[in-house]
C-alpha cells in the first residue's frame, strides 16, 4: 500500500544554485541508497550526530534505509555533500509527511572546520527550501512548512537553525518506564480484556496483516483524537499505513484498539500504536508511537487501559522498558498520567519550523 508518486524534485541541480557555496572540489548530489558503502557512511554520520546531541547513539542501518531505500523514496528525497575525495560529510533528507508538513533530517559531520561545516549546512537548508516549494506546489499549497528536530543540548544545531530562519516551537520529553515480570499482571490478558464497559483488543499475530476495518478504525480514532493537537496535519489512510510500516520496529501485534460497549455495536474510541525498540546489547523494549482517545470517551480510563496493556504485553515478551514521547506543553495533561504510571524523562528534543512560501 504505497501512496501517490513522489512529489519532490529528484535532481538536486534543479533546486540548488549553480554555485551552492561549497569548498573547491566539493559537491552535492543524490545518494545511491542501494550502495552498502553509502548506507554505512550515513549510519556513522547519524550515530555521531546522536552522540553529540544527547550523549549516546541509538540508530542503525535500518533507520537509514527508511530514508534512502527504494521503498522510502516513495515519500522522500535525499542529498549528500561529498568532499574533494568523495567522502560524504553531510546528509539531508526530506519526507512528505502529510499535507502542509515536510520533515527534514539535517546532519553535518562533527569535527569539520566551522566555515566548512556551515557551508554544508547552508546547502542542505537551500535544497530543503527548494524541495518545500516543489512538494507544496504539488499539493496545491500557498505555504509549505518544514519541520525539523534537534536535541535540546545541541547548541550548534540550534544556532544554524535560528540563522536559517527556523523557530523553536515545541519541546518534547522522551520518556521511558522500566518493565519488570510482575507487570504482566497489570491486565488479565494483553491480547483482549474488558474494563468498565471498554473492550481492549490487540491486533493480529506476528507478520499477520490485521483486518482492514480495524486499521481504518485506528486511523480514524487517531485523526479525531489529534485534531486540536499541536501541528496536527491530515494524513490519508494510505499515507498513514505506508509510513508506519516503514518503521524498523513495526509489528502488527503491537497495535491495540479500545471500543466502548454501551450500544448494540462496539464503538472505536481509543488506539495505541506500538513498535519494537531493538537492542544489540540487552532485551528489546516497546515504544508508544501513538496513543489517542476520542474526546467523547475521555474520563473512562481508556488511555490508562491501553498503557497498562502495552506494559503488560512487554512483560510477557521479556522486554525491559516501554518508551514514549510527550509534548511538554500538552493541553491534556498527558505528562501527569505518564509520570503517575512510572515514566521518567530520559532526554529532551525540540521541534523547529520554517514556513516557506510556495510561489
Amino acid at each position: 500500500m504505497i501512496p501517490e508518486d513522489n512529489r519532490f524534485e529528484s535532481d538536486p541541480a534543479e533546486v540548488l544554485p549553480e554555485d551552492p557555496g561549497l569548498p573547491d572540489g566539493w559537491s552535492a548530489e543524490a545518494p545511491d541508497g542501494s550502495d552498502p558503502a553509502v548506507v554505512t557512511r550515513l549510519t556513522a554520520l547519524l550515530r555521531a550526530h546522536e552522540s553529540a546531541g544527547r550523549g549516546w547513539p541509538g540508530s542503525g542501518v535500518d533507520d537509514v534505509l527508511v530514508e534512502v531505500s527504494e521503498r522510502g523514496l516513495a515519500m522522500r528525497e535525499n542529498l549528500v555533500v561529498r568532499d574533494a575525495d568523495g567522502v560524504i560529510r553531510a546528509w539531508g533528507s526530506v519526507h512528505d509527511r502529510a499535507a502542509g508538513r515536510m520533515l527534514l533530517v539535517h546532519i553535518v559531520e562533527r569535527g569539520l572546520p566551522e566555515a566548512v561545516a556551515r557551508s554544508c549546512s547552508d546547502v542542505i537548508f537551500t535544497w530543503a527550501r527548494g524541495q518545500a516549494r516543489e512538494v507544496g506546489a504539488a499539493r496545491g499549497l500557498e505555504v509549505q512548512q518544514i519541520d525539523t528536530g534537534a536535541f535540546a543540548e545541541d547548541v550548534r544545531q540550534h544556532k544554524w537553525l535560528a540563522d536559517a530562519g527556523f523557530q523553536q516551537v515545541r519541546t518534547w520529553w522522551q520518556m521511558s518506564r522500566p518493565v519488570v515480570p510482575e507487570d504482566a499482571d497489570l491486565v488479565p490478558d494483553p491480547a483482549r480484556w474488558e474494563r468498565k464497559g471498554v473492550l481492549f483488543r490487540r491486533l493480529g499475530g506476528p507478520g499477520q496483516m490485521p483486518d482492514e476495518t480495524d486499521l481504518r478504525a485506528i486511523h480514524d480514532v487517531l485523526e479525531g483524537a489529534f485534531t486540536d493537537h499541536f501541528n496536527s496535519q491530515e494524513e490519508t489512510f494510505e499515507e498513514f499505513i505506508h509510513r508506519l510500516r516503514e518503521d524498523p520496529g513495526h509489528r502488527w501485534d503491537h497495535w491495540w484498539i479500545a471500543e466502548i460497549l454501551d450500544g448494540d455495536e462496539p464503538e472505536p474510541a481509543g488506539a495505541l500504536v506500538g513498535t519494537v525498540s531493538e537492542s544489540a546489547t540487552g532485551p528489546d523494549g516497546s515504544y508508544v508511537a501513538y496513543l489517542g482517545v476520542l474526546e467523547s470517551a475521555r474520563g473512562r480510563g481508556v488511555a490508562t487501559g491501553l498503557l497498562k496493556g502495552i506494559v503488560s504485553d512487554a512483560a510477557e515478551r521479556g522486554y525491559d522498558r516501554v518508551g514514549l514521547e510527550v509534548d511538554a506543553d500538552s493541553p491534556t495533561g498527558a505528562d501527569s498520567l505518564y509520570l503517575g504510571m512510572g515514566w521518567k524523562t530520559k532526554y529532551v528534543t525540540e521541534s523547529w519550523h520554517l514556513d516557506v512560501p510556495v510561489a
